[in-house]
């Protein structure tokens, strides 16, 4: 690589550097330097219509582009000592906009100048992005009203320049076409940015509320309820997990936590359950919400099989063998959106009581379901008969421990979501 090549982008750097340098707000720090990078590439290519002018001896018209050039210089070296950027930004800006007319009055008119006035134009667009929309409209109109003298004064102006043929239709095409492809560029950044901005939001309004729920949030905001006649709730826990966090590090702790969570997240996904909150270290999920199913109590009992295991993968050495209690409970249910500044799903009903129950009162290591979802599992997965527990707030009530399969036995039959994922 050439000494030339490896000191450009460093130059670059630097010049887009000017004025930007400790500045914590990143979008002004953002424009300073894209303004800084548009007004020393506008002085740079200034020097081009200064030799083409001076070559044809038209050295009125040469000044401008050279008064531009050196103004600029100017600003910048200003810049660097004292960075003053408002007032750099709103003189860049009245060259940008005052100057192509002076020079086409010179040239003779909009013919001779081959509407070099149309560089103009690059003052409101410049304003919309290092300003705002509403900065930019008093630089449009600016560039409007210029417009409309060039049209009127241009009968006084005298006889034109006198430029080859070929060189002022050159002039034309550079003219038309760099103002144009400006334009283009900068709508293309304005859509591109929208569209970004856009799959943004979306990704993280799917982070908080389940997809149909968040499409019909956006048709028709306000409260959304929905009654499940027959859905199924896991509410899961990490047993010890509160002893471990006083001899953990905060980070190691929330970094577990996030690792058995992430796994989770994707048991849920493959079993087809929606994950509805964490509180601490528990975590709650339910099949048949938004959308029906049938077999709800299997894909959450299927889930919560393999909740163990995937918490075995992250525990390490340091946090020991630690345990998940799960509960599940099927039956009817409402889910719904609450809040308005920050949306929350969740779930409400005797069954969300139940499995909460079924969980705080189950073993460690093991998942406990009331008769009700026994009742949906019938055939499908082993059971053993707990008997009757008290149950805090319910009283004595009949639960059951569910039975990984055994090995040799046939599988159960797979939740519909599982089965289309793999088909």
């Amino acid at each position: 690589m050439s000494p030339a090549a490896s000191t450009l982008p460093l130059l670059v750097e630097r010049i887009a550097a000017i004025g930007a340098e400790g500045d914590d707000d990143e979008l002004a720090s953002l424009r300073l330097r894209t303004l800084n990078l548009a007004t020393a590439g506008i002085a740079v290519v200034a020097i081009v219509w200064i030799s083409i002018y001076a070559a044809l001896g038209l050295w009125a018209a040469a000044a401008v582009p050279f008064v531009w050039s050196v103004s600029t210089a100017t600003m910048l070296i200003a810049q660097a000592r004292r960075p003053r950027p408002v007032l750099f930004r709103n003189v860049e800006l009245a060259m940008m906009l005052v100057f192509p007319s002076v020079l086409q009055w010179i040239l003779g008119g909009f013919a001779a100048g081959s509407a070099v006035c149309l560089w103009g134009l690059t003052a409101p667009l410049g304003a919309m992005f290092f300003i705002g929309s509403r900065g930019s409209v008093p630089w449009f109109a600016a560039f409007l009203v210029l417009l409309v003298i060039s049209a009127l004064i241009e009968p006084a102006l005298g006889d034109p320049a006198s430029i080859p043929q070929a060189i002022e239709l050159m002039f034309f095409v550079i003219n038309l076409g760099v103002v144009s492809t400006t334009v283009f560029v900068l709508v293309q950044y304005f859509v591109r940015a929208r569209e970004a901005e856009h799959e943004r939001s979306e990704a993280l309004l799917l982070n908080v509320l389940p997809a149909p729920i968040a499409r019909r949030l956006k048709r028709t905001p306000g409260v959304l309820a929905d009654a499940y006649p027959d859905a199924s709730v896991l509410f899961a826990d990490v047993v010890g997990f509160t002893p471990l966090a006083e001899r953990l590090g905060p980070e190691r702790l929330v970094s577990l936590l996030d690792q058995v969570f992430t796994r989770w997240d994707a048991l849920a996904a493959r079993h087809g359950l929606e994950k509805i909150k964490t509180i601490g270290d528990a975590y709650m999920a339910a099949a048949g919400v938004p959308r029906a199913r049938p077999d709800h109590a299997l894909a959450a009992a299927s889930m919560a099989l393999e909740m163990q295991g995937e918490l075995d993968d992250c525990a390490g050495e340091e946090s020991g063998s630690l345990q998940v209690r799960v509960g599940i409970d099927s039956g009817p249910l409402v889910a719904g959106v609450i809040g308005t500044s920050k949306f929350s799903y969740d779930l409400w009903g005797d069954t969300v009581n139940t499995a909460s129950r079924m969980e705080s009162s189950g073993v460690p290591g093991r998942v406990q379901v009331s008769s009700r979802t026994a009742e949906e599992l019938a055939g499908a997965l082993p059971l053993t008969h707990r008997g009757e527990i008290e149950v805090k707030g319910k009283g004595k009530m009949e639960t059951y421990l569910l039975e990984a399969p055994s090995p040799n036995a046939e599988p159960p039959p797979r939740p519909a979501a599982e089965s289309a994922a793999s088909s």
